[in-house]
């Protein structure tokens, strides 16, 4: 029996996931510059967001848009996150220092 593998890159990446990636990369002032939602701007939350995406395709097409560009693009070095060399899991993926 052989595992079916999606081509698609949102497979299995809910929208409550996307929006959340965002907010953690850009930050809700520079999301609300990237997209014009007024939703990003006037008292924004994943839930309000999630609600106003969920009823308008267009603007989940360009939060999708951006979610698929922001994994092409790696963080800045100013924005990566640092791990202490006393962290135990600071080698888990086995990379030499």
């Amino acid at each position: 029996m052989t595992s079916h593998t999606s081509k698609d890159p949102l497979h299995g990446v809910t929208l409550e996931m996307q929006v959340n990636s965002l907010v953690s990369r850009y930050g809700w002032v520079e999301l609300s510059k990237r997209i014009n939602i007024n939703c990003f701007k006037s008292d924004p939350s994943v839930k309000s967001s999630l609600k106003f995406l969920r009823r308008t395709p267009w603007a989940r097409a360009e939060v999708e848009a951006l979610y698929l560009a922001s994994l092409e693009q790696p963080l800045p070095e100013s924005e990566e996150i640092d791990t202490p060399a006393d962290n135990p899991w600071s080698n888990w993926r086995g990379d030499k220092n």
